[in-house]
């Protein structure tokens, strides 16, 4: 069995002084976990996450980085300058930067080969929306994207990613899919990358279940056999409600 990766994702929240209260009383909630704590924070806050997280159990990620290491692109980061500064994860293909921002399978490809690079984790996201789940597209559309997004990632470079399974109709909706939906839908994805890397790369594979997760419901759906953890949002924001789903599988 393995342990669980559980991210939290602040999105565009927290100002210095909330992200100090936060970490702080989220360090001693999470101390005993054997499972894997990421918290993914604002740009403005990381400096300050990766000095509050030194010497804990706690890892810190960015949102997004960009695919070239310098050059003329306003307002992005390059991967190696998080890095300078500790960082160890980095979430890319959110739903949110496919929807609002243009991302798309291949600029996912491109950031998530200069993380690999640069020597952070990439936690990839993948996912639906409505629409394509109800009109029978979910499959086709999961599949894409990891055929796509993960076009050039080799074997050995998949060992240093974790995917996200997102589906998009449940991202800041309160709608949860349930734990049967959840699971099967990560089986599947599962199953494409054992398709491309082998069953033991597909099985080694964390896979992780975001989309309204929670302190109510992580417990059911972490002990789902595909699901290999959470990348969490509005939980996340309450230290006591992120350390509940952290602590939800022991």
């Amino acid at each position: 069995m393995k342990n669980k990766i559980v991210a939290g994702n602040w999105k565009m929240n927290k100002l210095q002084k909330e992200a100090k209260k936060l970490i702080k009383t989220l360090i001693p909630l999470v101390k005993d976990t054997t499972n894997t704590v990421v918290i993914c924070v604002p740009y403005t806050d990381l400096a300050t996450a990766v000095k509050l997280c030194k010497d804990t159990n706690i890892h810190v990620g960015a949102q997004n980085c960009h695919w070239k290491e310098s050059g003329a692109f306003t307002g992005e980061i390059a991967p190696s300058m998080l890095k300078e500064i500790g960082v160890e994860y980095v979430v890319i293909g959110h739903s949110e930067r496919r929807t609002y921002f243009g991302e798309t399978d291949a600029t996912v490809l491109q950031r998530t080969q200069a993380a690999l690079a640069a020597g952070l984790k990439p936690i990839v996201c993948i996912g639906e929306t409505l629409e394509e789940r109800n009109s029978g597209n979910m499959e086709n559309v999961l599949k894409r994207q990891i055929v796509e997004g993960f076009k050039d990632i080799t074997a050995d470079q998949l060992a240093n990613i974790v995917v996200a399974y997102e589906p998009v109709w449940a991202i800041g909706t309160g709608v949860t899919a349930t734990d049967q939906q959840a699971n099967d839908a990560i089986g599947f994805c599962r199953s494409v990358f054992e398709e491309k890397y082998g069953k033991e790369a597909a099985d080694n594979l964390y896979i992780q279940y975001g989309g309204s997760m929670n302190e109510k419901n992580a417990e059911a759906l972490l002990n789902m056999p595909h699901i290999d953890g959470g990348l969490i949002g509005g939980a996340s924001l309450v230290a006591e409600k992120f350390a509940a789903v952290v602590n939800a599988h022991k």
